[in-house]
């Protein structure tokens, strides 16, 4: 099985370097056309440069199409303007893959918040005006592919990255529930926390394991989750060229003996035993496994 982009036209937000470079070469290796979108900004999101004019030429070298943009995700009227312009290209929007991002990282006792603010704005807000940007484009169109990018920060914690973990879990939450808005209309929704070298951790990673989690072995479980035959609600790991699946669970709990918080406390280790945990796809599953204990 060969997996082929062709005739698909995908964004990819903060695809100057990095991740979304990656993930943008690949795309029009395979055929699709890429809108390159980057702010060119620093690491903490200050500046401007000409990166994404640097992907787009190593695409059309390479012999594929493409064009970049410079807005900002935390516009949505620039959002608006980059699908628009892509669409008058080539007529239509299949793929989205929200990967833009800045860090400003420090304890949450010495962080500002504007910093914590600014941090929210770019990656949640950010993915939610871009999504928001083509989401009746592909309603019309029947068909789209929508990646988030979260990160273990998000899923499990990390020190110093309250305003990071605080977006990248948001936006795990923001594709749950687009992947049920969009299922009638051909749209799936998934997300990946990926584990890569670039520059957002090039002061993190030693040596050895910054050139061991390349941008490129996160690219393969990307494109996956943007191709025709995609998964859909799922949130995948990538790094290193490993590929894992993380699941927000739900245990079936306890019928409190009583309603005093000396039951929680009695009734613990059963409100919190794993065995026979399920995967809700909504959140209407968690009241309808409240509704299966009373019964």
């Amino acid at each position: 099985m060969t997996i082929s982009f062709d005739n698909r036209v995908a964004i990819v937000t903060g695809a100057g370097g990095g991740l979304g470079r990656a993930y943008a070469l690949e795309l029009a290796r395979r055929g699709a056309k890429v809108v390159v979108n980057d702010l060119g900004g620093a690491r903490d999101g200050t500046g401007h440069s000409d990166a994404a004019l640097a992907v787009v030429q190593e695409i059309e070298t390479a012999g594929g199409e493409a064009f970049s943009n410079g807005g900002s995700v935390t516009e949505y009227d620039q959002m608006v303007a980059m699908v628009e312009a892509a669409k008058a290209r080539w007529g239509r929007i299949d793929i989205l893959i929200n990967n833009a991002g800045v860090l400003r990282d420090r304890s949450f006792a010495k962080m500002e918040p504007e910093d914590f603010r600014f941090v929210v704005d770019v990656h949640l807000n950010g993915s939610a005006n871009c999504t928001k940007a083509v989401w009746d484009t592909m309603r019309d169109q029947n068909y789209g592919r929508i990646l988030m990018t979260a990160s273990s920060t998000g899923l499990f914690g990390n020190f110093g990255q309250a305003n990071y973990g605080a977006a990248k879990l948001g936006l795990a939450g923001l594709a749950k529930t687009l992947h049920l808005e969009g299922a009638k209309y051909g749209i799936k929704v998934n997300t990946i926390a990926p584990v890569a070298g670039t520059r957002m951790t090039e002061d993190i990673f030693p040596e050895a394991a910054f050139k061991a989690f390349a941008p490129e072995k996160v690219a393969p479980a990307a494109l996956f989750l943007v191709s025709e035959d995609a998964p859909t609600n799922m949130i995948i790991g990538a790094g290193a060229g490993v590929v894992q699946a993380a699941y927000v669970t739900l245990t079936p709990g306890a019928r409190l003996a009583e309603l005093t918080p000396e039951s929680v406390a009695v009734q613990w280790n059963e409100i919190i035993d794993r065995k026979g945990e399920i995967v809700p796809n909504s959140g209407a599953e968690q009241t309808m496994s409240i509704m299966s204990q009373l019964q």
